[in-house]
C-alpha cells in the first residue's frame, strides 16, 4: 500500500509543486488537497490519509488551529508535517506544540520534502532536531516552564527513560539509541513507549519539546 498524502496549502502552485515530488515516488500517493485548514477535517475523515502536510499560515485557520482539531476530532488521526517560509517562525513551534509531527521548508529540495514524509510517517526518528531545539529555546521560555518542569517531575522517567528522552532529543533513530546504550531495538522501542505515555505526548515531537521547556535538556 502506497503512503497517502494529503496537501493543504492556499497556494495552488505550493500544492503543485508538492504534488509533483512526491506522486514521482512509487511508495506515495497524494490522496487529495484543501485551500484552507477549515476545509481538513471532512477530507481527513473522507480519504484517511497517513500523512498532512499543512500551510501553518494560511488566512481562515491557521496549520496549528487545524492541527490542534485534527487531533481533537479525529481518531487514530494522520502525522502532521507544517510548512513555513522561514525556519524560526513562533507559529511553527505553535504548531509542534499543538501536535504537528514536524516541519519543512518551502524552499526544502525534493528530496529533503520526501523524506520528511516518509521520517514522520514511521514516526521513529525526530525530524530537523537542531531546528527544533533552536526553536525551543526561543520560544520555549514563554510557555510555562514551572508547569512543564512540574509535569516532567509527575512523570517520574526511570534513569534509563531519561537516557533514551535525551537521545531523542538529540535526533537519534531507535536504532541508533540501542547501538549508543548496547541494546536491542525492542528494549528501546519499549523504553519510549513507556516515555511518550507517562509524558502524555503523543509522539517523539512533543515529548522532546516538553523536555525542553522542562529544562530536562537544555536547548543549548
Amino acid at each position: 500500500m502506497p503512503l497517502t498524502v494529503l496537501l493543504v496549502d492556499d497556494e495552488p502552485l505550493v500544492r503543485a509543486g508538492l504534488r509533483a515530488v512526491l506522486e514521482a515516488q512509487p511508495d506515495i500517493q497524494v490522496a487529495g488537497e484543501a485551500a484552507d485548514g477549515a476545509a481538513v477535517i471532512p477530507l481527513v475523515r473522507q480519504l484517511r490519509p497517513d500523512v498532512i502536510v499543512m500551510d501553518v499560515r494560511m488566512p481562515l485557520m491557521d496549520g496549528i488551529e487545524a492541527t490542534r482539531t485534527v487531533l481533537r476530532t479525529i481518531t487514530d488521526p494522520p502525522k502532521i508535517v507544517v510548512v513555513t517560509t522561514f525556519e524560526n517562525d513562533e507559529y511553527v513551534y505553535g504548531a509542534l506544540r499543538a501536535g504537528a509531527d514536524g516541519f519543512l521548508l518551502k524552499r526544502a529540495r525534493p528530496a529533503e520534502i520526501v523524506h520528511a514524509v516518509r521520517l514522520v510517517a514511521e514516526g521513529d526518528s525526530l525530524l530537523f532536531p537542531a531546528a527544533v531545539r533552536q526553536l525551543a529555546s526561543s520560544y520555549g521560555r514563554d510557555h510555562g516552564k514551572t508547569a512543564a518542569r512540574t509535569a516532567m517531575e509527575r512523570a517520574a522517567l526511570t534513569e534509563r527513560e531519561g537516557e533514551v528522552l535525551r537521545l531523542m532529543a538529540q535526533g537519534l533513530s531507535n536504532a541508533e539509541i540501542a547501538a549508543r546504550l548496547v541494546v536491542g531495538t525492542e528494549t528501546v522501542k519499549s523504553h519510549v513507549s513507556s516515555v511518550l505515555a507517562k509524558l502524555g505526548a503523543r509522539d517523539r515531537t512533543q515529548a522532546v519539546i516538553a523536555a525542553y521547556e522542562s529544562g530536562f535538556v537544555s536547548p543549548g
